[in-house]
């Protein structure tokens, strides 16, 4: 049996990594992710769509883990996240951002059949609504 907190830290690893493929192997096939606006997408290729998403609007993102907590096949991680915005591939300092989150895992399997994430994305937010405002967001969401 794989251990819960394993499986967390090696799905941190693949997001890291922006590895599509070995995110997808360590979810379940009716995976849920679960965004810090509530927004909820299920199904393994669904939420590899979006992470393939993700990864073009910030293709540095990145999770630094402070602390794991591990209750039966629940851990919540916690740490920080940042990336920089960059919808036209260049990576300009001014977009860079970095907030406090943390991370709730069910795991069930050696799978992660539940991905929530609680983050301020205020800070993204503001650098995806000020280019848009000037008109320099290529390919804004």
């Amino acid at each position: 049996m794989t251990d819960p907190t394993d499986t967390a830290r090696q799905f941190v690893a693949r997001i890291n990594q922006h590895d599509l493929a070995g995110l997808s192997q360590l979810m379940t096939p009716s995976h849920r992710l679960i965004d810090p606006g509530g927004v909820v997408v299920t199904g393994r290729e669904h939420v590899q769509a979006a992470w393939r998403g993700y990864f073009r609007m910030v293709p540095d993102y990145w999770i630094a883990l402070d602390d794991i907590l591990t209750r039966d096949d629940m851990v919540v991680l916690i740490g920080r996240a940042g990336g920089t915005y960059a919808p036209d591939g260049q990576l300009s300092p001014a977009r860079r951002w970095q907030v406090p989150a943390a991370w709730r895992a069910v795991v069930k399997g050696g799978a992660v059949a539940e991905w929530q994430v609680y983050a301020d994305n205020e800070p993204l937010r503001a650098i995806i609504i000020g280019e848009q405002e000037s008109g320099s967001g290529a390919g804004a969401v």
